[in-house]
């Protein structure tokens, strides 16, 4: 079981550790709902060095972000990042990742945690360019600083203006007193703020600073399970739950990640997904009744036949409701379609609705 740099802090606040992606992580604090709640109201700050990074670089990086990738990173400039996923030779995703243009040839692709080896296999095989290529997840930590009172808490310990950083922009610039650190305007919480890039040996002073900086506007940490409920109510796919290797990005809502502008892994059985159709689609849905869908119960029709499987579900902290994610034939997939969730031996009623669950 791995640590991050962050391990004994989280531990000398109380946290609930638990095992996740073959690291010891907090999974809460004070209790899901509160951390919850102070992320969409206040701040709440997020250890998730257990995801991935890996540095391209070199005359032939962008040769190789463009073939391993299903977004066009060509369109990137210094400064920006894309959301993409990585296909896989049969149809489905090896994983869902973002993309950095650090300099002119240097790209950092940040990875999820349960996937960095798999990941790192994948580009290796296919990095026939020679690209220069080093997976850094070991050395590097990320904070995610969340929240509608990010921008302003944080002003005082950095140089940059960060309300002029957009979103899916960064800078590299000093933060908490360490120098070239990645402010980037990302999160997985729909809440606003920014995710931060530093070293191990940083980690902690940055975590002290911020902190400080965030006492006068209810700063928090928050663990793993907020963040799962945060991400689940902006309809945002977890990898392992509501998309795997098995998944066309199609079936996933993924084609506006999906670009035929250029030459990338299995185009042409992606291309045939586009523009043939495919067989199930994700949905987002609300229940009609106070019920809890929760992951792996099956959705029916209304003649109890099986549609499929919940892959995401939740009470949702800031609606009071059911909330799940699915995959149903496409007949199914229109807002306003009603489905049924089993739910031990009844079936309860809900409602396909169209994403975001938790609107601003």
């Amino acid at each position: 079981m791995k640590n991050t740099a962050l391990t004994s802090v989280h531990e000398s606040l109380g946290a609930k550790m638990v095992p996740f992606a073959g690291f010891n992580m907090p999974v809460q604090y004070e209790g899901i709902n509160v951390e919850h709640q102070n992320v969409r109201e206040n701040v709440g700050v997020f250890d998730v060095s257990h995801m991935g990074e890996f540095l391209i670089s070199g005359s032939h990086a962008l040769d190789l972000v463009q073939r391993i990738s299903s977004n066009d990173a060509s369109k990137l400039s210094i400064g920006k990042a894309q959301y993409a996923y990585m296909p896989n030779e049969t149809g489905g995703i090896i994983d869902d990742l973002l993309i950095y243009k650090l300099k002119e040839e240097e790209y950092l692709l940040v990875v999820n945690a349960s996937n960095i080896d798999k990941d790192w296999a994948h580009i290796s095989k296919h990095n026939i360019v020679n690209a220069d290529i080093k997976n850094l997840s070991d050395d590097y930590s990320l904070l995610a600083i969340q929240g509608p009172k990010a921008v302003e808490a944080m002003q005082s310990i950095t140089s940059v203006d960060l309300s002029a950083i957009k979103f899916y922009n960064f800078e590299v610039a000093d933060f908490a007193g360490i120098e070239n650190v990645i402010i980037s305007a990302t999160g997985y919480t729909g809440s606003g703020g920014f995710e931060i890039y530093c070293k191990n040996t940083e980690a902690a002073q940055i975590w002290e600073k911020v902190f400080e900086a965030g006492a006068n506007y209810g700063i928090k940490p928050i663990g793993l399970a907020a963040r799962d409920t945060l991400r689940l109510e902006m309809g945002y796919c977890l990898y392992g739950n509501d998309i795997d290797d098995t998944t066309s990005p199609y079936e996933a809502g993924l084609g506006w990640v999906t670009k035929f502008s250029k030459d990338f892994i299995n185009q042409e059985q992606l291309l045939e997904h586009k523009e043939k159709g495919v067989d199930r689609k994700l949905i987002a849905f609300e229940m009609d009744d106070r019920a809890i869908p929760r992951g792996g119960y099956e959705i029916k029709d209304s003649r109890q036949e099986n549609l499929g499987i919940v892959t995401s579900g939740t009470m949702s902290p800031s609606l009071g409701i059911g909330i799940g994610m699915g995959y149903v034939p496409p007949v199914f997939a229109t807002p306003g379609s009603k489905i049924y969730i089993q739910i031990r031996q009844k079936l309860v009623p809900a409602t396909v609705i169209k994403l975001p669950f938790y609107k601003k």
